[in-house]
């Protein structure tokens, strides 16, 4: 349950306090961090190429950057599925 209030309010975390979340999860609770980014669906390999492309910037940032685009895919998705025309056909309805 902890962890569903952790992904919920994470939408509403501003930049700074988004940033200081993931600093904070890979200094003191680095396995929820994984926990929290496989939950959010953030791509493994991405991840590790970001990090590996930027050695010298915060990490924390570069995770948060990576966590605000997927969460804005993921509502693209839902916008685009939800104006889909599923008037088209009662088979698609169903």
């Amino acid at each position: 349950m902890a962890e569903e209030n952790k992904l919920m309010g994470i939408e509403s975390y501003s930049w700074d306090q988004l940033v200081t979340f993931v600093n904070e999860l890979i200094t003191q609770d680095f396995n929820q961090l994984l926990t929290l980014l496989y939950r959010l669906d953030i791509n493994e390999k991405k991840l590790k190429q970001t990090l590996a492309d930027h050695p010298d910037q915060n990490a924390g940032e570069l995770i948060a950057k990576l966590i605000i685009d997927r969460q804005e895919e993921k509502k693209k998705s839902r916008e685009a599925f939800k104006q889909k025309d599923w008037e088209s056909s009662e088979e698609e309805k169903w």
